[in-house]
Formats: structure tokens, C-alpha cells, sequence
């Protein structure tokens, strides 16, 4: 079977992505440690997927990313906490966006799964970018993909794709989409903060509650509030 590497942060976005691709390729999932606060529930949620799934995982460390990093992910800096309303409201969203924001996150990701995928000679990589998100985070945009595929055409030997099944879709369309798939999203976790249950007030909480608010529909997981 073709190969698939999936980068899973064990949230909504990146299981329903991944999802998409379940039933024609061998997924190969990554995890990445870059010293966030939620990153051992993260773990927890990638593995448990991935176990089901049956779906191989692997982790790398980038610890040196937690070092420059001044995002308040993996700093002392408290994680901004929003009201529903806010999520439609630019400028708080902006400045929920920029406090979260790990430098180049995504392009360090990227990049490393795209060496990871010449290395076991997969043709895809699979990411959890979305509509929603790409608002006040560049690089979830369509602008961002299209540009880093032309940046492995030109820069790897291998036919190698990202793919982003989700890169015009907004929350409430993923959850439709996931449900719709089968995928397991009641083992995802979407939460900044890393307790044990969802906080249910950082920005990523807030936009997971809001799409099955709207769908009128339950999430198994839990939150604290």
C-alpha cells in the first residue's frame, strides 16, 4: 500500500485530515515535543488514535524550538482565555493568535516531514490546516500549501504532496466531515492548556465546543468547563 506521513498533534483537525486518508494508505504518524504545556495529553491522544487506527507513531523531540520559542504554548506566559464571541472578533482572535504563535512552527514541521517521507519513500504528508484557523494563523492558509509544494517540487528528487483535506473548511464543516468518515475523533484532544480534561476557554477549546454547539450535536470529550 502507498505510504502517507501524517503530522499529529492528536487534535481534531489533524484526525479528520489524517481520516481522509485511512482506507488507501499506510499512515506513518509523527508527533512533535517542542515543549508545549499540552503535550503529554497530546501524546496520549496521538497514540490512542493511532492504536486504533493502526496507524504506526513516532515522536521527535525538537527541543531546541522550546528554547527560542516566547509563545505562551511552551513558556510561562499564560494562555489567553476567550468568550464565544470573541472567536469572531479579529482583533481579540489576532491577539489570541500571537500570543499561541511558536515561530515557524509549521514550516519546521513541515520540512521535517517532508525528510521523513523521502526516507521511507512516502508520496504524501498530511496536515490539519483549515479555513478557520488560516484568519489569524498564515501558515494554515491555501496560500502557505500551494507555496510549500512548489518548495518540495523544486526541492526533492521524490513526488512527494502535502495535503490539507481541510484547507476550506471551518470547524463545524470538520466535525461534520469526521463523523461522516469515522474518525475517531472522541480520542482527539484540542486543548492548549494540557489538563487532563479540555480547559473549555483557550481559543482552540472555544472553536471545538462552537462547531458541535452549532451542529447540535454531543462531544465525548471532557472539559473543565
Amino acid at each position: 500500500m502507498k505510504k502517507a506521513i501524517s503530522v499529529l498533534s492528536g487534535g481534531l483537525d489533524c484526525t479528520v485530515a489524517t481520516s481522509v486518508f485511512k482506507d488507501d494508505f499506510e499512515i506513518h504518524a509523527i508527533t512533535f515535543d517542542y515543549g508545549q504545556k499540552a503535550f503529554k495529553r497530546e501524546l496520549q491522544a496521538a497514540k490512542e488514535i493511532c492504536s486504533k487506527m493502526g496507524w504506526t507513531h513516532e515522536v521527535i523531540d525538537l527541543p531546541w524550538l522550546a528554547k527560542i520559542s516566547n509563545s505562551s504554548l511552551n513558556t510561562d506566559e499564560d494562555i489567553p482565555e476567550l468568550s464565544e464571541s470573541d472567536l469572531d472578533n479579529l482583533e481579540k482572535s489576532t491577539e489570541s493568535a500571537s500570543s499561541v504563535w511558536v515561530p515557524a512552527r509549521n514550516m519546521v514541521f513541515t520540512s521535517i516531514a517532508v525528510s521523513y517521507a523521502e526516507s521511507i519513500e512516502a508520496e504524501k504528508i498530511i496536515v490539519g490546516w483549515d479555513a478557520e484557523e488560516a484568519a489569524t494563523f498564515p501558515d494554515n492558509s491555501k496560500e502557505f500549501l500551494e507555496t510549500f509544494n512548489e518548495l518540495i517540487s523544486v526541492g526533492s528528487p521524490d513526488n512527494i504532496k502535502i495535503e490539507a483535506p481541510l484547507i476550506e473548511l471551518n470547524k463545524e464543516e470538520i466535525v461534520k466531515l469526521g463523523l461522516n468518515i469515522g474518525a475517531p475523533i472522541e480520542l482527539s484532544y484540542s486543548c492548549y492548556k494540557g489538563s487532563e480534561k479540555q480547559c473549555g476557554v483557550c481559543e482552540s477549546c472555544m472553536r471545538r465546543k462552537r462547531a458541535f454547539k452549532s451542529l447540535g450535536m454531543k462531544d465525548d470529550s471532557e472539559y473543565e468547563i
